[in-house]
């Protein structure tokens, strides 16, 4: 039976999973303690995700994860869809960040989602190391919005 449960406490337990959508650990750090954690369980954990309330009724995605095991069986899109029934009534819009990939793009529109702007650079500024998507080095950060 799967099961969507708000983690409150020792939120690096889930790091694995964090780490495959945003490769560096201290960029992990700057929103995970002020971010509110959800995992989707079933028989086991295949989803994290974590949103930071940004102020007038603003809300980001700043990380959701599916275990690669279980990718394209529709618990990301589960975990999405009960992230915005879960904020509806919090705010007015839910962002969320992503590469500027043909992978993940089309993902956040199926639900939703539009593309709102885009941060320039932002992955070759704020990483360490290249980021590599499908064999293409992610330079951008495309914002998608939806309204709650």
């Amino acid at each position: 039976m799967v099961q969507i449960n708000q983690i409150l406490d020792n939120k690096k337990q889930f790091l694995k999973l964090l780490l495959l959508a945003d490769e560096q650990e201290n960029m992990i750090d700057k929103y995970l303690l002020r971010g509110d954690m959800y995992v989707l369980d079933d028989a086991g954990v295949k989803v994290v995700c974590v949103v930071t309330d940004e102020g007038g009724g603003n809300f980001e995605i700043k990380n959701i994860a599916t275990d690669p095991l279980y990718q394209g069986k529709g618990y990301g899109k589960k975990m999405i869809q009960y992230i915005l029934q879960h904020y509806q009534h919090k705010g007015h819009t839910m962002y969320v960040g992503t590469g500027d990939s043909p992978l993940t793009i089309p993902f956040y529109e199926s639900c939703g989602f539009v593309i709102s702007h885009q941060i320039d650079n932002f992955f070759i500024d704020h990483y360490d190391h290249p980021i590599i998507e499908n064999g293409k080095q992610l330079k951008h950060m495309v914002i998608l919005k939806k309204s709650l």
